[in-house]
């Protein structure tokens, strides 16, 4: 049996986009909900909430449900990763959280929003051995005093370790799930057949339950992905290199300052003598 990546636009909206059950056990699992706080039915709702930039065009993929409860959840597959996305995951919780406000602005009747976002690249390398981060909006002396209203998860699914969260089967399951299978799976993990869950969204993933349209639309995805992934690089390295040019530019100034000749703030810096009387 070959399997596709769940990771992709067509297969994790064809897992999570279409099965609510599927859905539910995901959110359940992963996010940090209460017992008594558990989600049980969900209705899916417009993932469009930002507009998309050319970083994150291709590389998130959205999910938004809301529960018998009026709470909402976003859930985002992300697979680039820069600073700005959290700014985006801001953005994207609290514009649902506002729009549920009707003309009376009934500001009781508002109910918490989970963004839950599953990140295929590690962006917390100083914490090498956590990999889930939750996040609320706390008191700054008191952490058990939270404003309710917006819950941010973030997953670093490459520093996923089974053993770390043995305490919730489900939670080990999906991000197994997430991170084991692929083209170049060749023997499934039997715990991923004997779950209900798992087992169905594996089946949902066979490549050939696939249609030849959404075969070719999976492979789009990744080619779109992989130019995104080298425009992104190449952003990052102009501007690692304005940035040294500026640099470069304020040592020749400050040096210029301090009575040291042209030509030798030339040799020292690489600037061009002409560019250095201009500075004076």
């Amino acid at each position: 049996m070959r399997y596709l990546d769940p990771k992709a636009d067509l297969t994790f909206k064809k897992i999570f986009g279409e099965h609510k059950d599927l859905l539910i056990s995901l959110l359940n699992a992963l996010l940090p909900l209460a017992d008594d706080e558990q989600i049980e039915s969900v209705e899916y709702l417009s993932p469009e909430l930002v507009p998309d930039t050319y970083v994150g065009k291709n590389s998130i993929v959205d999910v938004r449900c809301r529960d018998v409860k009026n709470r909402q959840f976003i859930v985002e597959m992300q697979m680039l990763w820069t600073e700005a996305f959290k700014q985006r995951v801001l953005f994207n919780a609290s514009k649902a959280f506002v729009r549920q406000l009707d003309k009376k602005r009934k500001y009781e009747f508002l109910q918490p929003v989970y963004s839950l976002n599953l990140v295929n690249e590690t962006f917390m390398k100083e914490y090498p051995d956590e990999f889930i981060h939750n996040y609320n909006v706390v008191h700054e002396l008191h952490s058990d005093e939270i404003i309710n209203g917006l819950h941010f998860t973030f997953v670093e699914l490459p520093k996923f370790q089974a053993y770390s969260v043995m305490e919730k089967k489900m939670a080990v399951l999906w991000l197994r799930f997430l991170t084991e299978i692929d083209e170049h799976t060749k023997e499934v993990p039997q715990e991923l057949l004997d779950n209900p869950e798992t087992s169905k969204a594996l089946k949902a993933v066979e490549e050939s339950a696939m249609t030849k349209d959404e075969l070719l639309a999976y492979d789009d995805f990744w080619d779109k992905l992989g130019a995104e992934r080298l425009l992104f690089v190449d952003s990052n390295k102009r501007s690692m290199e304005e940035g040294r040019a500026e640099g470069r530019k304020e040592v020749a100034r400050n040096l210029l300052r301090m009575g040291m000749s042209i030509e030798d703030i030339s040799k020292a810096t690489g600037i061009a003598k002409e560019e250095i009387e201009e500075y004076s």
